[in-house]
This record gives C-alpha cells, sequence and structure tokens, in this order.
C-alpha cells in the first residue's frame, strides 16, 4: 500500500451542517469561513441523497478552491469524486481506507476516525492522511457520544502512535480549543462554528487560539 500523501495537516477544519443557525444558505456560511481563514471545510449532510449531495458538493468545491482551501467530505468516497473534492473522511462503518486509497487519485486526501492507537497505525498502514479523534469534550453532534470525553491526552496517543496529522473532534470551544492543540493536533469544529451568530468571526477566534496559521492550504 502507498504511502499517504506529502502533507501536514492543518490548525482547523470547519465540519458544516445543512442548516446553520444564523439562518443564511451554507454556502455563503461557507464562503465566510474560507476567506476568515479556514484552511479546511468538511462538508457533511447525513440526510441528503446522492444527488443532492454531489450537488452541493460542487458548489462548496467551487467557494473553497477560490480561496485556496481544502473541501473534504464526509463518509461517501463517489461524491467527493464526482464532485472533485479534495478529499474524503471516512468512519469504521465506512468504506475502508485500503480500499479508498486503492481508488482515489494519488495526492487525494483520506480522514479516518478513530480514538484507539492500534487502530490509528492500521489506518496509517492503510494509507490514511490524517485522523479524527473524539469525542475529545463529549458532543451532541452524534448520537450517543454527549457523555463521552476522550480527553486531550488520548488525542495525543493516538497522534504520537500513527504520526499522522490529527484533529481532535468533539465539545471543542473557543474556551477549550488551546487545550487539544498544545497536545500538537489541529482541531475539528462542527457546532461552535455552525451555531454561531457570526461564524467568520469564531473561525477568526479559533485561528488567533491557534496562532494564526491555518496550517496546510492546497
Amino acid at each position: 500500500m502507498s504511502g499517504s500523501p506529502a502533507w501536514d495537516g492543518w490548525s482547523l477544519m470547519v465540519i458544516t451542517h445543512p442548516q446553520p443557525a444564523c439562518g443564511r444558505p451554507l454556502e455563503e456560511v461557507v464562503a465566510e469561513c474560507v476567506h476568515a481563514g479556514a484552511p479546511a471545510i468538511q462538508f457533511r449532510d447525513k440526510a441528503a441523497d446522492g444527488r443532492a449531495l454531489a450537488s452541493t458538493a460542487g458548489r462548496l468545491h467551487a467557494i473553497t478552491k477560490s480561496a485556496g482551501a481544502t473541501l473534504i467530505v464526509n463518509d461517501r468516497l463517489d461524491v467527493a469524486l464526482a464532485a472533485g473534492a479534495d478529499g474524503v473522511h471516512l468512519g469504521p462503518d465506512d468504506l475502508p481506507v485500503s480500499a479508498a486509497r486503492d481508488i482515489a487519485p494519488p495526492d487525494f486526501i483520506i480522514g479516518y476516525s478513530t480514538d484507539d492507537p492500534d487502530e490509528a497505525r492500521r489506518a496509517a498502514a492503510a494509507g490514511a492522511s490524517y485522523l479524527g479523534v473524539g469525542a475529545v469534550f463529549g458532543t451532541r453532534s452524534k448520537p450517543g457520544l454527549a457523555d463521552e470525553a476522550i480527553g486531550p491526552d488520548r488525542v495525543r496517543l493516538v497522534r504520537e502512535a500513527s504520526r499522522l496529522p490529527c484533529l481532535g473532534i468533539g465539545g471543542l470551544t473557543v474556551q477549550n480549543a488551546r487545550e487539544v492543540l498544545e497536545t500538537g493536533a489541529g482541531i475539528a469544529v462542527l457546532s461552535t462554528v455552525m451555531s454561531a451568530s457570526a461564524p467568520a468571526a469564531v473561525v477568526r477566534e479559533l485561528l488567533r487560539i491557534a496562532g494564526g496559521g491555518g496550517g496546510c492550504r492546497r
């Protein structure tokens, strides 16, 4: 299995919600986020069908590309490839990382979710580009994880075991983001940005906490 693309990760990934709390269209909110400096957007919509996902992903990719940011599609490799996105994020119940790596172009980014150091090593060997590690502080964005909190130390263990760029995810806010960033990982946020009345302002504050750098931009 070939290794993952040469890529150093991001300090911040913004994960989308189909209906941002500010009431503006998703495309407008994503444009605000990338122009505020967000280096990576993960398009996540668990309810839409494949046709709708591909259509929205295509529009979002045009926005992110124009800003020099990266678009990752959650779960759906077919949608990511059809839309020309930069990568896909897979979970344990999705297509295996090794199969996705065999299908995708050489420079395609493949993320994987795990909080287990041994599984993290296997994902790295299979060709994963980065790992999403959580839920760090618990989260209500996914059913059943509100009371699960692995803590920043687990993020550090997964990062060290895999030697891949990692993003801590789950319950992150401007108040606790630094705890994850201090492990050497970046952060991935959904509700903190998508529930805000001014998403771009939250992005700028998170990047300030992260030291002002957005990380790798494609």
